[in-house]
């Protein structure tokens, strides 16, 4: 994977297709992944850092993990593609891994820090 030189002032984060006709369904699929150390879907959690989807509805997603240690982090990746590929219309389904920038608590949503008691 080659990284190109961030720019200035551009976010890390990629940002994702939201106005495709699929990508509701796309997270929908994404919040049925449960990270197995913590009881939040890995959407709520953060952990989906981007959702790109082309014209032909390959969807491509970025995404990370709590740690880079974490014990299902080789198998993630093949669970979320798993979540995604049988939605209708979806072409094909490709999950990248990156730890740039790190996950932190201040990405999971409203939803998760309050299913984990931080609010």
């Amino acid at each position: 994977m080659t990284t190109e030189p961030m720019m200035e002032g551009a976010p890390l984060i990629k940002p994702s297709t939201t106005e495709h006709d699929l990508y509701e369904q796309v997270v929908e699929a994404c919040k049925t992944v449960y990270d197995p150390e913590i009881p939040v879907n890995i959407y709520d959690l953060g952990l989906i850092y981007t959702i790109e989807i082309d014209a032909e509805n390959a969807v491509n997603v970025i995404m990370t993990l709590t740690a880079p240690g974490c014990p299902v982090a080789g198998e993630m990746p093949g669970w979320v593609a798993d979540a995604i590929e049988p939605l209708p219309g979806v072409k094909q389904v490709d999950v990248a891994m990156t730890f740039e920038p790190q996950w932190g608590m201040d990405m999971m949503s409203d939803e998760a820090r309050l299913e984990l008691g931080f609010m």
